[in-house]
């Protein structure tokens, strides 16, 4: 976009060196593959659905649909736009070093009595109708 190829004062091959990039890169056109293209649809289709579902079972679903793909192919298109598998990741119990550590205000505090010290849960049920509309 930074080559102006009807501009005739500056040749393209100077304009090329002064962005510091090859001259065959400017006349460079990608094949696109639509196998490929279809082969991502799918896959972006199936991650919707199925977002735990790694290279393994992505590659599973689509032979199930009769495309002729390997795990190292999906692999690639995967990482190609940017999709990852959801799932648990190690250490998710470490602090992260910029939090603020909040000291432990009821360690010396000897409980002895009814509403002393009160407590509570956050925790997230889903209902079986779901929300309300």
């Amino acid at each position: 976009m930074l080559i102006n190829h009807e501009d005739k004062r500056i040749p393209i091959n100077r304009q090329a060196e002064m962005l510091g990039v090859a001259r065959s890169t400017i006349y460079h056109k990608p094949k696109v593959n639509s196998y490929n293209s279809e082969l991502i649809d799918l896959i972006d289709e199936q991650y919707t659905k199925t977002p735990f579902y790694g290279s393994r079972r992505m590659t599973e679903a689509l032979k199930r649909k009769d495309y002729q793909v390997n795990r190292k192919r999906i692999q690639r298109l995967m990482r190609l736009i940017g999709i990852e598998t959801i799932y648990p990741k190690p250490n998710l119990s470490k602090p992260h070093p910029g939090h603020k550590i909040y000291p432990y205000s009821l360690k010396n505090l000897k409980i002895n009595s009814v509403n002393q010290v009160w407590g509570t849960d956050i925790t997230y049920m889903r209902l079986k109708h779901g929300r309300q509309r």
